[in-house]
């Protein structure tokens, strides 16, 4: 197999396969949990591969930026999900991620149809901290690695630890609140970067959606006075 068949959108596709490959392998046993674990570093090495892909060969577009971003939300949910499922996040966690994807793709949306893309010259975030928070390569990568960090320590608590098929017998109960500490920490130093990306979003999309709202209003107004 060659890596010139490949393209950015498929890259993306697979690594959304492997994630959540890697989801269904966790809670079989330590040893599925650990091969789940190296899944999860494949998956963010190919949220890395699709974007080198995509300089490389010239082959960015908006339809494949939208798709990368799908991409991301669709693994960060099913994971931070499958986690506070068996108690080892907050159920607050998932539902954090979740509306705020759900908020900063509306507004990305709006921003579309009116001529603007996620990334570059044409970018609706235009000024210069919004862009280096969203979308400069050392946010993007840093980001990439706490999830990737977060998830890979949730996977190795859980084949270690945790269960009665766990690698490592019984621990102290100092040791077990260190590791929970540190999955703690972890875990909301990430959802404290992931709004921290999305303010950029949120504060200069918010212009897309008064504008949408704004002649949607006056044609309500309009039909009523006319009736």
């Amino acid at each position: 197999m060659t890596w010139t068949i490949w393209t950015p959108n498929k890259v993306t596709l697979l690594r959304v396969a492997v994630g959540f490959g890697a989801v269904c392998l966790f809670g079989r046993g330590p040893w599925a949990n650990l091969a789940a674990v190296a899944l999860t570093v494949a998956a963010i090495a190919l949220d890395a591969l699709d974007g080198h892909i995509a300089r490389k060969k010239k082959m960015a577009t908006p339809v494949g930026a939208q798709l990368d971003i799908l991409g991301d939300r669709m693994i960060e949910n099913v994971y931070f999900t499958y986690f506070a499922v068996v108690g080892m996040v907050s159920l607050w966690l998932p539902i954090l991620f979740f509306a705020r994807g759900a908020l900063t793709d509306f507004l990305r949306g709006l921003a579309m149809k009116t001529g603007h893309s996620c990334w570059g010259a044409n970018a609706m975030l235009q000024t210069w901290w919004g862009r280096a928070l969203v979308g400069s390569r050392w946010s993007r990568g840093l980001y990439a690695a706490m999830k990737c960090l977060c998830f890979c320590y949730l996977g190795l608590e859980l084949a270690l630890t945790r269960g009665p098929v766990a690698l490592i017998g019984e621990l102290t109960a100092h040791a077990q609140m260190m590791i929970r500490m540190g999955a703690e920490t972890l875990t909301w130093m990430t959802a404290a970067f992931c709004l921290l990306r999305g303010l950029p979003v949120l504060l200069e999309g918010w212009k897309y959606f008064a504008g949408s709202v704004g002649p949607v209003r006056g044609a309500k107004r309009a039909a009523q006075e006319a009736a």
